[in-house]
C-alpha cells in the first residue's frame, strides 16, 4: 500500500518554496522520495529549505523565480531541465494575500494579487505543461483555498477572486491536458498558520472569528497540507483530475 505514495525517484518542483505552506510541501514531498527544486524569488530564502531537503538524502536546488514573468519561469524550466531529465510534479505553492475594504482596494494592489495568485500559476502551469506535454506524463497541484468557493466579509476582494480564478484554471487544464495524461487538481486549505498570516491571526476579534467558521475549532498548520499534496503527486491519484481537494476542517461543510 505505500508503493502508491512513494515519489522515489521523481522530480517536483515547488513554487514557492521559501514560504510555510510552500517549505512544508517540498519538505514533505523530499520525505516521501522525491527530489525537490524549490522557487522563490529571492534565492536567499530558499537556501535552508535546500540544505533539508538534501539532509534528507534527496538532490535539491534553489531558483530564484519571479512566477508572474514568463521569461523568469521559463528560464527556471531550463535550469531544472540541465539538472534533472524530467519535470514529474508541479506544486504551485506561491502565493499573497492583501487585505483591504472592498471599497477602498487600491487597484494596484488588488492586481498584484491577481497577478501572483492567478498568472503566476498560470504561467507556472504553461512552462511546466509543455514538457509534461513531450513527456507525455506529469502531476500538477495548485494552491486554492476555501475562499475560492466561498466570500469573507473582512477585506477579502482580491484574494478570493484570485483562488476562484485558481480552482477554474484547475479544472480547465484537467480537462485539456488530459489527452496528454497530465493530472491537475488543487488543494484549498481554510487559513493557514504562516509568516503570512500570524499578523491577522494576532487579531483576538479576527483569530475568534475565523475559529468560529471551522467545525474542527483550529485552524490548519502548513502540516496539515503535507499528506493531501503527496496523494495528489502520488500514483495513489492517478484517476484523479480537476478536483479541488478541501482541507478546511470542515468549514465546507456548512
Amino acid at each position: 500500500m505505500t508503493d502508491l505514495f512513494d515519489l522515489a525517484g521523481r522530480i517536483a518542483i515547488v513554487t514557492g518554496g521559501a514560504g510555510g505552506i510552500g517549505r512544508a510541501l517540498a519538505l514533505g514531498l523530499a520525505d516521501a522520495g522525491a527530489d525537490v527544486v524549490v522557487t522563490s524569488r529571492k534565492l536567499g530564502h530558499l537556501e535552508e529549505t535546500a540544505k533539508e531537503i538534501k539532509a534528507k538524502g534527496r538532490k535539491a536546488l534553489a531558483v530564484a523565480t519571479d512566477v508572474t514573468q514568463v521569461k523568469s519561469v521559463e528560464d527556471m524550466v531550463s535550469s531544472v531541465l540541465k539538472e534533472f531529465p524530467r519535470i514529474d510534479i508541479l506544486v504551485n505553492a506561491a502565493g499573497i494575500a492583501i487585505r483591504h475594504p472592498a471599497e477602498t482596494f487600491p487597484i494596484e494592489e488588488w492586481q498584484q494579487v491577481m497577478d501572483i495568485n492567478a498568472r503566476g500559476t498560470f504561467v507556472c502551469c504553461q512552462a511546466v505543461g509543455r514538457v509534461m506535454i513531450k513527456q507525455k506524463k506529469g502531476k500538477i497541484v495548485n494552491m486554492s483555498s476555501v475562499r475560492g468557493r466561498y466570500g469573507l466579509p473582512v477585506d477579502y476582494a482580491a484574494y478570493c477572486p484570485s483562488k476562484g480564478a485558481v480552482d477554474t484554471l484547475t479544472r480547465t487544464l484537467a480537462c485539456e491536458w488530459a489527452k496528454h495524461n497530465i493530472l491537475v487538481n488543487a488543494v484549498a486549505p481554510t487559513v493557514v498558520e504562516t509568516e503570512l498570516t500570524k499578523p491577522a491571526l494576532a487579531d483576538p476579534e479576527y483569530a475568534k472569528r475565523m475559529k468560529a467558521r471551522i467545525p474542527l475549532g483550529r485552524w490548519a498548520m502548513p502540516e496539515d497540507i503535507v499528506g493531501p499534496t503527496i496523494f495528489l503527486a502520488s500514483k495513489a491519484s492517478d484517476f484523479v483530475t480537476g478536483q479541488v481537494v478541501y482541507i478546511d476542517g470542515g468549514v465546507t461543510t456548512w
